[in-house]
């Protein structure tokens, strides 16, 4: 990885790339639910539903086995600096991958729930836009996350300004449609959720987005405006340039 270098201590960087590795995992199976469930609901598919919502115990376990690896890192690794930097990075987006997994659940749930009483008249194809959406999202946070790329990873904070419109703009749609027929309120608010469930994967792959520009420029972004996000980014990158050269 470009943050990390090599390490007189050779089982210290295999433990490091084991826990890398299975965040990536984790990510990569968090994305995949969500276009699951996404399917499940869409095609109204009991079935593929509850095989979404039972596998979600295996995000959970890789979740704990995280945490375990992070907690062995620190105490015997005592990693300082970048390393430090990505080991705690690697703690708190672990948390965003497994609340995925939990939004993925909630859609088939609300999959299950859709089948039992009936489709919804209007809402599948806002919901199959934004789910293609924030699944690429989370798919290039965690590449710009195992490259250590701060440009993409401002990319991604750029695309969940775009989801956030789209969400509100199909939340205002389906609520206008309901206040002129509400004959079918209770299936449209339950695609309302999906859609609340959808945008929350955008701001989960916003977080990990936001934790590979604090490994690089070592600067917390959370809550600030795009001017400093992009003056911390180009920080990263010349850095970055910088021991590139070197090497």
């Amino acid at each position: 990885m470009p943050l990390t270098e090599k390490h007189s201590s050779k089982s210290y960087d295999n433990d490091l790339r084991e826990c890398i590795d299975l965040f990536m995992t984790m990510g990569q199976m968090s994305a995949e639910h969500v276009t699951l469930a996404t399917h499940a609901l869409v095609d109204s598919n009991v079935e593929l539903a509850k095989k979404v919502i039972e596998d979600d115990t295996q995000i959970n376990q890789m979740e704990i086995k995280i945490d375990e690896m992070v907690v062995l890192l620190v105490a015997k690794r005592q990693p300082t600096a970048n390393d430090l930097r990505l080991v705690m990075a690697l703690s708190k987006g672990v948390v965003d991958l497994e609340r995925v997994g939990d939004e993925a659940s909630k859609i088939a749930r609300m999959a299950c729930k859709l089948h039992k009483e009936g489709v919804s008249p209007r809402g599948y194809s806002e919901v199959q836009h934004l789910s293609n959406q924030v699944r690429v999202m989370l798919l290039e946070a965690l590449d710009a996350f195992l490259r250590m790329d701060p440009e993409q990873a401002f990319s991604v904070l750029q695309s969940d300004e775009t989801v956030n419109e789209e969400y509100q703009s199909a939340s205002r749609s389906l609520m206008t449609y309901v206040m002129e027929d509400s004959r079918h309120v209770s299936k449209v608010i339950n695609i309302l959720w999906v859609l609340r469930a959808l945008e929350r994967v955008g701001d989960h792959a916003r977080n990990i987005a936001e934790l590979v520009i604090y490994c690089t420029s070592g600067k917390d972004v959370r809550h600030t405006d795009f001017v400093t996000v992009e003056q911390a980014v180009q920080e990263a990158s010349n850095l970055i340039a910088s021991r590139n050269t070197e090497e």
